[in-house]
């Protein structure tokens, strides 16, 4: 492992923080949107915040499918752009957001008509439905604005521009938070919509996202928009998309639905209200220590995707594929060590009252905690090896099936029987959650290993 990463030069860490760290800056803006929300709710009472927890259920499958897409227009674009080929990279992002877009209308319409209903589904409080519906009815709509601009940026991402991405989000993760100081509580004149003020701010942030990133589409001379490529993809692209990305799609919808079951589960044990409070606060939490992790991941899947794009052989393609995991495996044990020191220190006295997780909510939110710090090197890992150099392969197939396999099959029963059949102790429960990636990682290894991922998507589609 030390040996690989002493032999890189110089070069290849400065374009690899090149590429991570706007990644993990957009990521952290992204992550911190979610845990001002949280805040600004909390201060509305547990009740509140359990709600939007609750509500935000759904919404994550809608945007799993936003990352889906965006994933899987990545594979494409970032071996497209190893070519040079900004017409093809046109063609793939029209597909990707015709699809993109139709689908997430489709959910933000159903979340529009049917609120209660869908919410009823995923809490055994009926009192919590009747509190986010009118926060569900709106926060489906904002991303569909999301997934468009979301694409584009991961166009840019692939073409070795991630500041782009890390600039627009970082604007609209700004103006969400003053809409959210304005609309939660009204403030200038404006009304108090509570919790329905934090989803309109959200959709109006993603509008003004959106208008940014079509303007910048217009004007952009490293990757331009092709017109005619983007508005007629044709059938030979919409058929390779379909080949290479809509597994993808199904993976990020499968673990989106796997993560929405997760807290169904929480929200059914007889303590729902804190179990979902605290869970709500340590997700946020724990995907801000990742934010390294994802942008390693994003980084190591534009590397990749490149360097097969470019024609590299694959003793190359591995060598490169093995260092970047390494590194990540080794950022991610220096971050379980730094979170867990901060439990004692930071959050427990500090973060937990702030956030009005007391008593119960408060040992909750400690179990959940350390034992989502203590996984996150096997996290780090799974990251990477998933999302990075297995889908920029093209093994987005046997990925789907590594990705959703230990979550379905292992983690999401063994957390039911802890949770709902056991008793539900926090501390046993928090270690059946992080189960998942226990089995996933020595699966991605051995597949990482077996060298059958590496694909050059850019070839005839059959």
């Amino acid at each position: 492992m030390f040996q690989r990463l002493r032999s890189r030069d110089g070069a290849f860490y400065r374009r690899l923080l090149a590429l991570t760290l706007p990644m993990a800056v957009q990521n952290l803006i992204t992550f911190s949107l979610g845990l001002i929300d949280t805040f600004m709710v909390s201060q509305l009472g547990n009740d509140a915040m359990a709600a939007v927890t609750a509500a935000n259920v759904p919404v994550f499958l809608l945007l799993s499918t936003v990352f889906g897409f965006q994933s899987g227009l990545g594979i494409l674009a970032s071996q497209y752009w190893g070519k040079r080929d900004t017409v093809n990279i046109s063609r793939a992002l029209g597909v990707a957001a015709f699809l993109g877009a139709g689908l997430s209308i489709l959910l933000a319409m159903a979340f529009f008509l049917w609120p209660v209903a869908i919410m009823d589904l995923l809490s055994n409080s009926h009192h919590l439905s009747i509190l986010g519906a009118p926060y569900l009815r709106l926060i489906g709509f904002s991303y569909v604005c999301n997934v468009l601009s979301s694409l584009y940026v991961s166009v840019q991402r692939s073409a070795g521009n991630p500041r782009f991405g890390m600039r627009l989000f970082g604007f609209s993760t700004l103006l969400n938070t003053i809409l959210n100081y304005i609309f939660i509580f009204g403030h200038f004149g404006a009304p108090a919509l509570g919790i329905e003020g934090a989803a309109l701010a959200t959709l109006l942030s993603r509008v003004v996202e959106l208008i940014i990133c079509v303007v910048y589409a217009l004007r952009s001379k490293k990757v331009p928009l092709h017109a005619y490529a983007f508005l007629r993809p044709g059938w030979d692209m919409m058929k390779r998309f379909v080949h290479y990305a809509w597994p993808v799609v199904l993976n990020e919808l499968l673990w989106g639905t796997g993560s929405a079951l997760l807290t169904v589960i929480l929200g059914y044990m007889a303590n729902s209200v804190e179990m979902l409070a605290a869970y709500s606060v340590t997700g946020n939490l724990g995907r801000l220590f990742l934010v390294v992790c994802f942008g390693l991941g994003a980084a190591t899947s534009v590397m990749v995707g490149n360097a097969i794009g470019e024609g590299q052989d694959q003793d190359q393609i591995m060598d490169l594929s093995q260092t970047l995991l390494d590194f990540t495996t080794a950022v991610g044990a220096g971050l379980a060590a730094v979170s867990l020191l901060l439990i004692p220190t930071l959050f427990q006295p500090v973060i937990f009252p702030l956030f009005k997780l007391y008593d119960s909510s408060a040992v909750i939110a400690t179990a959940l905690a350390v034992m989502s710090f203590a996984a996150t090197p096997l996290h780090a890992y799974a990251i990477s090896a998933v999302t990075g150099v297995l889908r920029s392969g093209g093994d987005v197939r046997f990925s789907t099936m590594l990705d959703v396999g230990p979550q379905w099959l292992f983690a999401l029963p063994l957390t039911a029987l802890f949770a709902l059949v056991l008793g539900g102790n926090c501390w046993i429960v928090a270690l059946a959650i992080q189960s998942e990636n226990m089995l996933k990682v020595p699966l991605c290894m051995w597949r990482v290993n077996s060298r059958k991922w590496i694909h050059d998507v850019t070839e005839e589609v059959l």
